[in-house]
C-alpha cells in the first residue's frame, strides 16, 4: 500500500470528536491581550532587571570555611553596591572549603579599592568564616550591550527562516501566511514565559536567552505537526473548508499534543521541585519560565497559529481564481 493510500485510510479510520477550534477566536484575542497587560504590569511594578553579563557588573568569589548564609551575604554587599545583588554557593575545586559568587551590575564596574573595602567589610560581618578573595572578574557595559543585540539578532533571523521553511513547504495551504501565524503564536509564547519571569523576579540572564530558544524549538514544532495534519487534510478532504480542515487537524493532534506536553512540563516540574529543596534557586530562572512557555507553546500550537491563519484567510477576500484553486 502506497504512503498516500495509508494515509488515506488512516484519515477514514479517525471518528473521534471534531472540535470547534476556529469558532475561538474571541478567546484567543483576550488570552493574548491578557498575556500582554502581564508583561507590562509585571515590568511597571516588578521593573526589569537584567543580568550582568546583559548590562555589565562584576563577580567576586571567596573562598570560605563553615557555614555561611548567603541572605545575610546578600544584605550586606547590597549597603555598599547599591545594586541587586545575586549570591551564589558551590564548593571549592582546589581545597575542601566552599565558595560563593556574588554578582551584581555597575556601569564602572569595582576598583581594587573597592574590592578591598567589599572583602573587609565581609571579614567584619563573618568573622568565624575566613573569607578570602578567590577571583574578580569585570563585565563592560558595552560588551553585555552586544550580547543582548546578538541574541536578539539571532531570534529575529531563525523567525525568517521559520517563515521561508513553512512557506515552501506549506505552499499549497497558503504557506506565507501560514508562516507569520506560526511566528505570532511563537512571540505569544515568549511574552507567557517573560511575562511569568519578571512577575517572579527573575533577572533577564543567560536562562532567558536559553528558555526562549527552547521555546521557539518545541512550539514550532508542534505548530508544524499540526499544519501537515491540515495539510494531508486538504488532500483527503478536497470538499472541505478550511475551518473544517484546521478543526479537523487540530482535534487528530490533541491527544498528542497534550501528552507530549504533560512529559515536558512534569519533568520540569520534577526540576523546580528539586531546585527549591536543595537550595540552587539560580535555576528557577531557567525552570519557571520554561514551564510557562511550554504550557504556552501547547495551547498556540493548537488555537492561536492555525486560528489566526484561519481568520487571515477568512477576511482576506480572495479572487474567485484563487477560491477556485483553494477547493
Amino acid at each position: 500500500m502506497s504512503k498516500k493510500k495509508q494515509e488515506a485510510s488512516q484519515a477514514q479510520a479517525y471518528t473521534g470528536k471534531v472540535y470547534d477550534f476556529c469558532s475561538k477566536k474571541t478567546m484567543i484575542l483576550v488570552i493574548a491581550i491578557c498575556v500582554v497587560v502581564a508583561l507590562i504590569a509585571g515590568a511597571l511594578i516588578r521593573g526589569v532587571k537584567f543580568a550582568i553579563e546583559f548590562k555589565g557588573g562584576t563577580l567576586l568569589t571567596y573562598s570560605y570555611t563553615g557555614d555561611l548564609d548567603t541572605d545575610a551575604v546578600d544584605a550586606e554587599v547590597e549597603k555598599l553596591v547599591d545594586s541587586n545583588v545575586n549570591v551564589r554557593r558551590g564548593e571549592s575545586l582546589d581545597s575542601d572549603g566552599y565558595q560563593i559568587t556574588i554578582s551584581f551590575t555597575s556601569k564602572e564596574g569595582l576598583n581594587a579599592d573597592g574590592q578591598h573595602e567589599l572583602t573587609e567589610n565581609l571579614r567584619a560581618a563573618f568573622p568565624d568564616n575566613e573569607l578570602e578573595l578567590f577571583d574578580s572578574n569585570d563585565v563592560s557595559p558595552s560588551s553585555g550591550r552586544e550580547f543582548l543585540l546578538k541574541c536578539l539578532l539571532a531570534m529575529v533571523f531563525a523567525a525568517i527562516l521559520i517563515i521561508i521553511y513553512i512557506a515552501i513547504r506549506f505552499s499549497r495551504i497558503g504557506g506565507w501566511s501560514a508562516g507569520i501565524c506560526s511566528i505570532f503564536a511563537l512571540c505569544h509564547d515568549i511574552l507567557a514565559a517573560l511575562a511569568v519571569s519578571i512577575i517572579c523576579g527573575f533577572e533577564f540572564n543567560s536562562n532567558i536567552v536559553a528558555v526562549i530558544l527552547t521555546i521557539l524549538g518545541y512550539s514550532i514544532n508542534n505548530t508544524i505537526v499540526i499544519y501537515d495534519r491540515i495539510r494531508e487534510n486538504r488532500t483527503l478532504m478536497p470538499k472541505a473548508s478550511l475551518n473544517e480542515l484546521i478543526n479537523t487537524g487540530c482535534s487528530q493532534s490533541l491527544t498528542r499534543s497534550i501528552r507530549t506536553s504533560v512529559t515536558t512540563i512534569g519533568t520540569m516540574l520534577v526540576v523546580t521541585i528539586v531546585v527549591l529543596i536543595s537550595g540552587y534557586n539560580s535555576l528557577l530562572s531557567f525552570s519557571v519560565p520554561l514551564m510557562a512557555g511550554l504550557i504556552s507553546g501547547t495551547y498556540s500550537s493548537l488555537f492561536v497559529a492555525p486560528v489566526t491563519w484561519s481568520w487571515w484567510k477568512g477576511s482576506k477576500k480572495a479572487p474567485k481564481k484563487d477560491k477556485k484553486n483553494d477547493k
